[in-house]
């Protein structure tokens, strides 16, 4: 895959008093990129109920770099950096562009998948995976080791 890109909508709930997209939202739009990638490749809410599996995060950072208002056209790709081979941790990337080609934002998170019943760190099955090795990789890509 080449790219993985949602176009967002900013709605006048986003905003914050001096008339931009409050910090808090910019987490909720990377939420949106990733569960929205999983759920077109078929890693749907269902598959993982079925499966008593969900990602979870250690660490979500977002550095904001320009101003996303009212009127902005924006989108945000999505974008693997790190992983381990079994896709049990990785570090995913997103940007925020405006229409302008203007990179307003850049969210990094860290996360893993968990098994639903145990409550415990846990390897995806298969399919899982798979589709998680489908996702553009950054130019720093690099797989990791096990700790």
């Amino acid at each position: 895959m080449d790219a993985f890109e949602k176009k967002l909508e900013i709605r006048w709930s986003d905003l914050d008093p001096n008339y931009h997209v409050r910090h808090a939202v910019y987490y909720d739009f990377g939420a949106f990129s990733r569960i929205s990638f999983l759920n077109e490749q078929g890693i749907t809410p269902a598959l993982m109920l079925e499966n008593n599996i969900g990602p979870i995060l250690f660490r979500e950072e977002c550095v904001f770099k320009r101003e996303i208002r009212f009127s902005d056209e924006v989108l945000i790709n999505l974008k693997l950096d790190k992983a381990r081979e079994d896709m049990s941790r990785w570090t995913m990337v997103h940007e925020l562009w405006t229409k302008a080609h203007v990179l307003a934002a850049v969210i990094t998170v860290d996360g893993a998948w968990i098994d639903t019943r145990l409550r415990k760190l846990t390897r995806p099955p298969v399919i899982f995976t798979k589709v998680l090795e489908q996702l553009p990789k950054t130019d720093k890509f690099e797989y990791s080791e096990r700790k």
